[in-house]
């Protein structure tokens, strides 16, 4: 897939006096929206950049990936251009197996690593799935199954118009997180910091703290009252977070 930067960051504000630029990888199905609101309440020294995936929004003409490494070359292509200063990265649910796939092709393509890695509500990359997959399901199944995560609103689900519109989107994504291989390699670097939900049913602590072992650096692990989508239940307490680990990178770099 041809690789256009402005593509996958059409809506960073170009803060000029941004010190940290924060990147923010959506879960399955979601698109930049989720982040609109990081981009308010965030200070002027944090510029965030919520990634804008194909076949979804204004790239839903294009086709989703359901290939992991493809994806994780295309976009390494495209950040690099915005890697020009300290950088955060943010993913929660298939947002997180993305940037950490990320980090690691860029530490060994380019000896790149953001100064922080926030992965939130995914099990550490080691550890088997344990859930079985749903992607080939058929769509009544499928559909079944995204109920019980609740991680579709009701009026979606019981709209068969705009439902048909989102399955092809999250199929695309489950096949991409469901097919995924965890593959040994050296640990990263940069300090990981790890978000988890309390009532999430489907990630749960056993299956965030081996995240630990994915680096050499700090390691730090926060639980938040609410289920697989807390990141929108508890957004204030998340950007708090999100905003004190951006702290610790610029006294970092001024040490």
């Amino acid at each position: 897939m041809k690789t256009n930067s402005k593509m996958w960051f059409p809506f960073n504000k170009q803060k000029t006096a941004a010190r940290v630029n924060l990147f923010c990888f959506p879960y399955a199905g979601g698109n930049p929206v989720i982040f609109r609101s990081w981009q308010t309440e965030m200070p002027e020294w944090i510029e965030v950049f919520p990634v804008h995936l194909p076949g979804r929004g204004m790239r839903m003409a294009e086709p989703s990936y359901t290939d992991l490494p493809a994806l994780i070359r295309d976009l390494s292509q495209a950040i690099l251009p915005y890697l020009t200063k300290p950088f955060v990265f943010f993913g929660h649910s298939m947002g997180a197996l993305v940037s950490y796939e990320l980090t690691r092709y860029l530490a060994d393509q380019y000896q790149l690593q953001p100064n922080h890695l926030i992965v939130s509500a995914f099990r550490a990359p080691q550890l088997p799935d344990p859930i079985p997959p749903i992607y080939h399901l058929p769509d009544d199944a499928f559909t079944d199954e995204l109920a019980k995560m609740n991680g579709m609103p009701q009026e979606i689900l019981q709209n068969e118009e705009i439902l048909a519109l989102f399955l092809p989107i999250l199929r695309t994504d489950f096949t991409l997180c469901e097919t995924y291989t965890y593959r040994p390699g050296p640990l990263l670097n940069c300090p990981i910091t790890v978000f988890g939900g309390k009532k999430d049913p489907e990630v749960t602590l056993d299956l965030l703290v081996p995240w630990q072992q994915q680096t050499s650096g700090a390691f730090q692990l926060h639980l938040f009252d609410g289920d697989h989508f807390f990141l929108h239940s508890c957004e204030k307490e998340v950007l708090q977070v999100v905003l004190e680990t951006a702290m610790e990178t610029c006294k970092e770099m001024k040490a």
